[in-house]
């Protein structure tokens, strides 16, 4: 077994022109993507994928929840698979380098070794996981949750979006529900690489991010129930106001979160009124919170003030509360051996790098529960993701890539 050199490298112009031809595949309104889950966009991303996978030589499997999985054969067929991987799916007004990074970032890692016949006692995964966002079906990571067994199938194939179409229906109806039973696979270790969404290594001024925790989350669901009633001739103190108490409530949402600081964000970013009429007080309000820390007494402890002090509102206005805890993971301690491999791999390509938590939620969170986990991180402009303006620089994208390559490589175990 030998150690990959400190001048491998991918080929960086390769991987940005497969970042700028994904992004052809449903483009937003201003440059970034709207490629939701198990939309014909999504469906079309997947083909352009599976057809890359092929000509670099890997075996594509899909499994019941639609997730891909492209085998890079290793050389030993006892030893389990290295996965990497990320998702492809997008906000309805996401960026261009969100998940497809990670996923595309680890097939320029295989075609580098492909050109360089590079092989590996263990087998390499490349993986798209399905509905990473969960911006159409809530919640987020949900495929790779089933596959960590702590989201049941059943739950998952339920789950619809504002339109009444279930994630079951629709999976189908793009043909990606494969025949893989979800969480069959056994990994040797996951690495998945994704810029930062936050502007912490900018400012830093570093290249790589080494992460060694991600924050947990509670995604709080309420629906407020209120009284249909005329704005104009309705008089203030006969009103049932679904509205005037979701305000109040995302008001108690920032004084629950800034009092836990430091280390706590919470805030509400998906609103539905009905009738959602300009002269018709809201007969009902669906919202759904988001509060995330690292520290576990403290994310729960959020939850319970959010939960009892949104139905002490309610009472207060007269108004029908009821809440779903619809997206929900602890936080995570990523695998030490594998952090330290990451850290070792930016300091041998002498790239600048720093220890970090993750402030958002990714399939590693899940990926966790089942395997050795770690992830690598690149800089975003000015923090900015979830967003159409979102965006990288090559240089960052091939950096992370390349310690995707050299940590991969190392647990991997190159044989020649």
């Amino acid at each position: 077994m030998s150690a990959p050199g400190e001048n491998l490298r991918i080929n960086s112009a390769r991987l940005w022109d497969s970042l700028m031809e994904m992004a052809k595949i449903g483009p937003g309104v201003a440059g970034g993507n709207n490629r939701q889950t198990l939309t014909d966009e999504d469906a079309a991303g997947r083909a352009l994928f599976q057809s890359w996978c092929e000509a670099a030589g890997m075996v594509m499997g899909v499994d019941k929840m639609g997730t891909m999985f492209a085998t890079r054969a290793g050389e030993d067929p006892d030893a389990l698979p290295v996965y990497i991987g990320s998702h492809l799916d997008t906000q309805p007004t996401g960026g261009k380098y969100d998940g497809v990074l990670g996923v595309l970032g680890g097939l320029e890692a295989i075609r580098t070794m492909n050109d360089l016949g590079i092989k590996t006692r263990h087998p390499i995964v490349l993986t798209n996981w399905a509905n990473e966002e969960g911006a159409r079906f809530a919640p987020a990571m949900l495929a790779s949750g089933v596959f960590a067994g702590e989201i049941d199938l059943d739950y998952a194939y339920a789950r619809q979006d504002l339109e009444g179409l279930s994630y079951g229906a629709e999976l189908e109806r793009i043909g990606w529900k494969g025949p893989e039973e979800v969480g069959a696979r056994k990994m040797h270790a996951y690495f998945e690489y994704h810029i930062e969404q936050g502007p912490i290594l900018e400012a830093e001024e570093k290249t790589i991010g080494v992460v060694t925790h991600c924050q947990g989350l509670w995604w709080l669901e309420f629906t407020l129930t209120g009284k249909e009633a005329h704005t104009g001739s309705t008089p203030m103190a006969m009103r049932v106001n679904a509205g005037l108490a979701m305000a109040r409530i995302f008001e108690m949402v920032q004084e629950v979160a800034m009092a836990a600081q430091p280390g706590a964000v919470g805030g509400v970013g998906q609103v539905k009124f009905t009738p959602n009429s300009r002269n018709v007080l809201p007969g009902k309000v669906v919202f759904t919170v988001d509060i995330r820390s690292p520290d576990q007494a403290k994310l729960d402890g959020m939850r319970d003030a959010v939960e009892a002090r949104a139905a002490a509102i309610c009472e207060e206005l007269g108004v029908g509360c009821s809440v779903e805890r619809v997206g929900h993971f602890d936080p995570v301690t990523f695998a030490p051996e594998l952090v330290a491999r990451v850290r070792g791999a930016a300091e041998k390509l002498g790239l600048s790098h720093m220890d970090i938590i993750s402030g958002a939620g990714h399939d590693a969170c899940w990926a966790a529960k089942v395997a050795p986990t770690t992830m690598i991180m690149c800089p975003c402009v000015g923090g900015l993701s979830h967003n159409e303006a979102e965006e990288i620089s090559p240089e960052w994208a091939a950096a992370g890539a390349d310690v995707l390559l050299h940590a991969v490589l190392e647990t991997a175990e190159v044989v020649r």
